[in-house]
C-alpha cells in the first residue's frame, strides 16, 4: 500500500471524460460478467464488446428515451436503485456461522444484523456496498476481534436478508443511521463503495453529534452526479439524464444532488481522523475520485493500492491490517 496526497491544482489532468468506468449504485455494472482479476490500467470501456442482453437494454431505453424521456427516465431510476439478490456463495454462511444476530427496524422494514465479539467491547460499525452482503466483510472480523473491538454489520435495504427491493442512498444511508443508533460506543465506521457513499452522503452520525473517533472509506465515487454520468454512459442515454437525476434528487429528497457528495457531506459525520482507501486499478470507481475527495475534505488521509480494483481490496490482509492499525491509533 501506499501513501498518496496530491495538490489540487495538480488534480485537473486526473479526472478526465476517458475514465468510462461503470456504475456501482446499478446493477447493470456487472449484469453480463463476472468478476476478473484486474490489469494495471484499468480499460477504458467495461464492455469492448457489449453481449446481447446488454445491447437489446440499451437500444430499449434509447429508443423510449428519444420517444418519451420521461418515461425512459422513470425506467432508469428503476434500474439504478434496484439490486439483484446474486445468488449465495459457498463461503458466506461459514463467514456468519458464529455471528449473533438480531433485526432492527427501519423504514424500508427489517434490517439483518450481525454481530461479533464482546458486547461491551467498542464496535467498529462494516457497511457494504451495492448488491453486496455482510458476510463480504469476512476477512475483516478476525482482524478487528483480536485488536479487541466488537464487530458490527448489517445486510443494508433490498441487500441480504434485509427487507426491501429497491434502495436509494437516503434508505441505505438512514439504514446505517438506525444500527449505529442501537450500538453503544462506536469507535469506527467502515464503508465500501455505495455504502461509503451513503455513510458520507447521508451523513451518519453518532448520538448527540458526538465525534467519531475513525470513519475508513474504500473505493468511495465521489458524488452522485459523477455516478449519473457513468450511468448514462453506460447506457448511451444522452447527459440530459444526469440533470433529471439531480432535479430528482431534489424533488424527493429536499436537497441538492451536489449536497449528498462525500467530501461536502462527510465532514458532519464529526469524524477525528478520516482514511480513504482506493486503488488504482479500480474498474468501478476510478482512482481519481478517492484523489479528489481528500483533497476537498481537510484532514482526510488517501492510502493507494495497486492490483487489488475495486472489491478485491476488500479482501486484502495488508489492507485490513492498516485500516485495524488506524481505527486503533
Amino acid at each position: 500500500m501506499v501513501d498518496f496526497s496530491t495538490p489540487r491544482h495538480k488534480l485537473q489532468h486526473v479526472l478526465q471524460p476517458c475514465d468510462r468506468m461503470t456504475n456501482t449504485y446499478s446493477p447493470a455494472h456487472e449484469l453480463f460478467t463476472t468478476e476478473t482479476p484486474p490489469t494495471p490500467v484499468a480499460p477504458s470501456v467495461r464492455y469492448p464488446s457489449p453481449p446481447p442482453g446488454l445491447r437489446w437494454l440499451r437500444w430499449q431505453l434509447q429508443a423510449l428515451w428519444a420517444v418519451t424521456p420521461a418515461l425512459a427516465f422513470r425506467q432508469a431510476w428503476r434500474l439504478f436503485t434496484t439490486p439483484r439478490r446474486l445468488p449465495v456463495k459457498d463461503w458466506e454462511a461459514p463467514a456468519l456461522a458464529d455471528a449473533r444476530r438480531r433485526a432492527v427496524a427501519h423504514s424500508t422494514g427489517q434490517l439483518a444484523v450481525y454481530e461479533w465479539g464482546e458486547p461491551t467491547a467498542p464496535a467498529v460499525v462494516l457497511v457494504h456496498g451495492w448488491e453486496h452482503r455482510a458476510s463480504f466483510w469476512r476477512a475483516w472480523v478476525q482482524p478487528l476481534l483480536a485488536a479487541g473491538y466488537r464487530v458490527v454489520a448489517l445486510d443494508g435495504p433490498a441487500h441480504g436478508a434485509s427487507s426491501g427491493r429497491q434502495t436509494t442512498l437516503i434508505d441505505f444511508g438512514s439504514a446505517v443511521q438506525a444500527v449505529v443508533d442501537t450500538v453503544e460506543e462506536v469507535r469506527a465506521v467502515v464503508a465500501h463503495s455505495f455504502g461509503a457513499a451513503s455513510v458520507a452522503g447521508l451523513p451518519v452520525q453518532l448520538p448527540d453529534a458526538a465525534p467519531l473517533p475513525r470513519l475508513v472509506l474504500i473505493s468511495a465515487p465521489l458524488n452522485p452526479r459523477v455516478v449519473a454520468g457513468r450511468f448514462a454512459d453506460f447506457l448511451g442515454l444522452p447527459n440530459n439524464l444526469v440533470t433529471r437525476f439531480a432535479d430528482h434528487i431534489l424533488r424527493e429528497t429536499g436537497r441538492p444532488a451536489d449536497s449528498f457528495a462525500v467530501a461536502a457531506a462527510g465532514p458532519a459525520t464529526g469524524a477525528e481522523k478520516v482514511l480513504v482507501l482506493h486503488d488504482e486499478s479500480d474498474e468501478i470507481i476510478p482512482f481519481a475520485e478517492g484523489v479528489q475527495i481528500v483533497a476537498d475534505w481537510p484532514g482526510a488521509v488517501l492510502q493507494a493500492t495497486r492490483g487489488l480494483g475495486h472489491n478485491r481490496i476488500l479482501r486484502d490482509a495488508a489492507v485490513v491490517q492498516s485500516a485495524v492499525t488506524f481505527i486503533s491509533e
